[in-house]
């Protein structure tokens, strides 16, 4: 048997030296297999490269996307030289059928080449588990690294380590790489990047705020809710370079687009999460938005600006704060975006904020009383939610009544978001809690989100009131238009809070009606 196909499969963020060498030995038919026989290649024969996860980038998983990678090993092979054809396959979960999606992939993508077989194709591979899955395809695996005769600590260095190195500044990363990995790399920043995405400390290795969120139902409330909130914020922004900061799916930006007065403007999405920008981009690739001058970033804006200076005529941000709040540094971080938003501004440019907001009187201490006939109401929280599947999660708490969703989040809430909880239940015949009245607005916004719990348990809606916001603006220089205003969504107060609970003054026990739970900020960045 005489082999006509290597298929080399990886993510391919790097190729080493060693790699490169390899390839040139197996073609030139001097490496051997496991049982120490030489592997038979015909001198015609190609390397063909699967980029895995070619659609998934911008994370500490798959730092490049998957272009970058494609013309890294175009160029690699060109000066080698490998004769070599890439094709790149998209990220998908763990499955153990994946080497078969591999190989069905590149037979579709090269219908002029027979598709791989175990007859012309031996795969070339270091990953263990992966080369098992080749195998059980009939393929003739040849290890790469790792067909090497050392020790563990003395085989040669995986395209990983490349990463790995420059994400610690270790310069070594510079000998490991094949010297087109390393001119690749300078000549797109690929340093400056990689080093920003180990060292932040936030997001996930997957590009995400969080692993516990379900982003089809977190996609699809945004969607519903695009329109409503369009409604509230649109009239209030300026035309010009207009940009969504916490865009998620690009909804709202459909509504800028559709809107006659900004059809000359450039419309910009920034989110943080991957799996929201990718249905953005799907979006914008079929045509959706009406404005064909539209871009999607992938940034935190927790890390720094994210507009040039003085290049913003429009700002906004719906329900997006009080995550900053969440998952930074809570109010100092709040802060700093606002000081971002502002020098990001041009001079009589606008922010448009809309949010959750504390109530007024954050510290007053109240009484709140639950139902228990809607549910199950167990003696204590379960401690073991982190360790069950998400639908296993959602179905709990949602077989909780409004008192036992209390019990559970004052479990998870605290340990979860880092934020104060304390709430004291009383010896009276109805479960009823003493706490402070922005805990109890803490647990009345949160209980129903039983498909996200644990994301939502992560995330605090009341850290900042209508003053504080007043506070936070105006230190950063802005000026606050009078349609600035807290309110309350009687929505809510009439479908969630009243038929599931009572809020009563701690001292009297007197009915309190229920505080305000959001707020929309009009700030402007003044003309003098």
């Amino acid at each position: 048997m005489t082999f006509t196909e290597v298929l080399f499969p990886g993510r391919h963020h790097a190729v080493t030296a060693f790699q490169v060498d390899f390839l040139q030995r197996l073609l030139a038919g001097t490496v051997v297999d496991d049982a120490g026989e030489l592997v038979p290649v015909a001198e015609d024969a190609v390397v063909v490269w699967p980029v895995t996860s070619a659609n998934h980038a911008w994370t500490r998983r798959n730092p490049l996307p998957g272009h970058r990678r494609e013309s890294l090993v175009e160029r690699v092979s060109a000066t080698a030289p490998l004769p070599s054809l890439v094709v790149p396959v998209p990220d998908v979960p763990q499955h153990p059928r994946f080497a078969a999606l591999v190989v069905t992939t590149v037979a579709t993508a090269l219908p002029h080449r027979p598709a791989p077989a175990p007859g012309h194709t031996v795969v070339a591979c270091s990953t263990p588990a992966v080369a098992d899955s080749y195998r059980a395809l009939g393929f003739t695996v040849v290890g790469v690294e790792d067909a090497v005769d050392e020790t563990p600590a003395e085989q040669p260095a995986r395209p990983w380590e490349v990463v790995q190195r420059l994400a610690e500044g270790d310069e070594t990363w510079r000998l490991i790489a094949h010297p087109e990995t390393v001119a690749h790399y300078e000549r797109y920043g690929v340093p400056d990047l990689v080093t920003e995405l180990f060292a932040d400390p936030v997001v996930s290795s997957e590009g995400d705020l969080t692993t516990t969120r379900d982003y089809r139902t977190y996609a699809a409330s945004f969607q519903t809710a695009s329109a409503r909130k369009y409604e509230q914020v649109g009239p209030l922004l300026e035309p010009g370079r207009v940009v969504d900061i916490g865009c998620a799916t690009g909804g709202l930006l459909e509504c800028v687009a559709e809107d006659a007065r900004f059809a000359e403007s450039d419309l910009f999405g920034v989110d943080i999460a991957r799996p929201l920008l990718d249905e953005a981009e799907h979006k914008k690739a079929t045509g959706v938005f009406a404005n064909p001058n539209i871009w999607f970033v992938r940034a935190n804006i927790l890390n720094g600006p994210v507009m040039p200076l003085g290049s913003v005529d429009s700002t906004v941000t719906v329900a997006l704060t009080h995550e900053v709040y969440s998952y930074g540094d809570g109010r100092a971080d709040v802060e700093a975006f606002a000081r971002r938003v502002h020098d990001h501004t041009r001079v009589g440019g606008v922010w448009v904020n809309s949010d959750v907001l504390g109530p007024d009187e954050p510290d007053r201490e109240v009484l709140l009383r639950l139902r228990t006939d809607d549910g199950a109401t167990p003696d204590a929280a379960r401690e073991d939610l982190d360790d069950l599947t998400a639908d296993e999660v959602a179905a709990y708490v949602g077989s909780l009544s409004t008192a036992g969703r209390m019990i559970q989040f004052a479990h998870d809430f605290p340990r979860l978001s880092g934020g104060p909880f304390t709430a004291a239940r009383q010896a009276d015949e109805t479960p009823t809690w003493r706490l402070r009245l922005a805990d109890a607005m803490e647990f009345l916004t949160t209980k129903d989100y039983a498909d996200n719990w644990l994301s939502e348990c992560h995330e605090q809606f009341c850290g900042l009131s209508m003053a504080d916001w007043r506070t936070v603006l105006t230190d950063v220089g802005f000026t606050l238009d009078p349609t600035t205003t807290a309110w309350r969504n009687d929505w809510l107060a009439e479908h969630r809070f009243g038929p599931t609970a009572e809020l009563l003054d701690a001292g009297t026990g007197e009915a309190l009606d229920w505080p305000v739970t959001h707020v929309l900020t009009v700030a402007r960045r003044p003309l003098g």
